[in-house]
């Protein structure tokens, strides 16, 4: 069986169970049954044993514990202290609110790492809120869902977390390169806030005083030192992402049940019982991707696809473009973490032909893949925040694609400049190139 064949039946099949409306995670591991009829090389024992081995990784401990701690961090009630604290610095700018909106999500994801969370947990509080001041309903779960994106890009980063561990990329580079894309992104929505206000006159709060500012900034900072502890001690080698998780649990922990005393002890079993269930679900997606990616390097799909490109004679910035329109457009079908295992793996090899560096790559698949959990039909954080706001998606759509936008450029810029992401890697640590 050639390539070609093997990429058909493999990728037919799993476009006909989601068609069916079979879950993702088991859709990958169903894909693969055809292949094991058709080849008798392949026996079951074979693909449970590279879902074993992907499974078997210390690396991907980081994804329950970093879950686990954004849900003590929710629990904690964290969230009203940052809003507080956006408040305080940028509730006077028009449209004050949906300014508070995106700098919490910013500030939050330093925290959890997860854009889910982010949704949930500040959607949650602001959405309501900010209906009840007078934003439109579709614009204020719009907002929302687009800021929550930040979770993924802004370090410390789940899906970064999962792509160094399988890709054999430095996290703590990973971490660095994602800074100045996650501050960028946060500007560019405030400033299509700020147009918004204008037009629709929101309303914005009175600009607080010098000791306001203050006194907000102190009782958040506790919260704030999270991000400081977790990338400060990855990018200065004191301990190991995994490492960094636990220490963000026990920290999110001493935080919420003894300095802030607002999480009880009753509440950590419904918090354990979340994250497990969330963790579970992620964990068991990175299984059955692998199972289906090993189908793909076994009948060298990813080296066909390289041959492919290099008799198109394609350019840097031309396989940039295919890499991040392929991720767009998977990502609206499928859970980031199985859409790198699935097309990560295959893409690689075409990155590393016209000489891109991992992290560059790296990043492009990042900011792509976060454009799918505002996106239908998958669109989780969007389907999240449409659901808190009692909005049908349909109604959110016309606000989501223009706030993207400007992402949408951020995107382009990315994949034509390289340093724009490289240059604070190899500035702060050019160990991890």
């Amino acid at each position: 069986m050639d390539p070609g064949q093997a990429a058909l039946i493999l990728f037919a099949a799993f476009g006909v169970l989601i068609a069916l409306r079979v879950p993702v995670s088991f859709a990958l591991g169903l894909a693969c049954v055809p292949m094991m009829v058709l080849d008798d090389r392949l026996t079951p024992i074979l693909l449970i044993n590279e879902m074993w081995k992907s499974y078997n990784s210390f690396i991907l401990l980081a994804v329950p514990f970093f879950l686990l701690a954004a849900n003590l961090m929710n629990a904690a009630g964290i969230t009203e202290r940052l809003v507080a604290l956006a408040r305080a610095w940028v509730g006077h700018l028009p449209g004050g609110l949906g300014h508070v909106n995106v700098m919490v999500s910013m500030l939050f994801a330093g925290i959890s790492g997860s854009s889910t969370a982010d949704a949930a947990g500040i959607g949650s509080l602001m959405i309501p809120a900010m209906k009840k001041q007078g934003y439109d309903a579709s614009f204020s779960v719009a907002i929302t869902a687009c800021s929550s994106v930040m979770g993924v890009i802004i370090p410390p980063s789940i899906m970064m977390v999962v792509w160094g561990g399988l890709m054999s990329v430095s996290i703590g580079g990973l971490f660095m390169a994602g800074v100045v894309p996650g501050v960028l992104i946060a500007l560019l929505m405030m400033g299509t806030v700020g147009v918004y206000a204008r037009r629709r006159s929101y309303p914005v709060y009175d600009r607080a005083t010098f000791q306001e500012r203050v006194s907000a900034l102190g009782n958040a900072s506790l919260a704030l030192v999270t991000p400081a502890i977790i990338v400060g001690g990855i990018v200065g080698g004191l301990f190991t992402p995994t490492e960094a998780s636990v220490i963000a649990v026990l920290y999110s922990a001493v935080l919420g049940g003894v300095v802030y005393g607002s999480v009880k002890l009753s509440q950590f079993p419904k918090v354990l019982y979340d994250s497990a269930r969330l963790a579970a679900i992620s964990l068991f997606c990175i299984g059955t991707a692998s199972a289906f990616g090993w189908l793909l390097a076994y009948y060298r799909v990813p080296q066909a696809l390289v041959d492919v490109m290099a008799s198109w004679g394609t350019g840097f910035i031309a396989t940039g473009l295919l890499i991040a329109a392929s991720f767009l457009f998977v990502g609206m079908f499928i859970d980031a973490i199985p859409a790198i295992i699935v097309l990560g793996t295959v893409l690689l090899p075409l990155a590393a032909k016209v000489d891109m560096h991992p992290i560059h790559f790296a990043i492009i698949g990042v900011i792509s893949l976060a454009f799918g959990l505002v996106t239908p039909p998958y669109g989780l954080c969007l389907l999240i925040s449409c659901s808190l706001g009692e909005v049908p998606v349909v109604r959110v759509l016309r606000d989501v694609a223009i706030i993207l936008l400007p992402m949408l450029i951020l995107l382009l810029v990315v994949i034509v400049f390289p340093e724009f992401v490289l240059f604070l890697p190899r500035w702060l640590t050019p160990k991890f190139l």
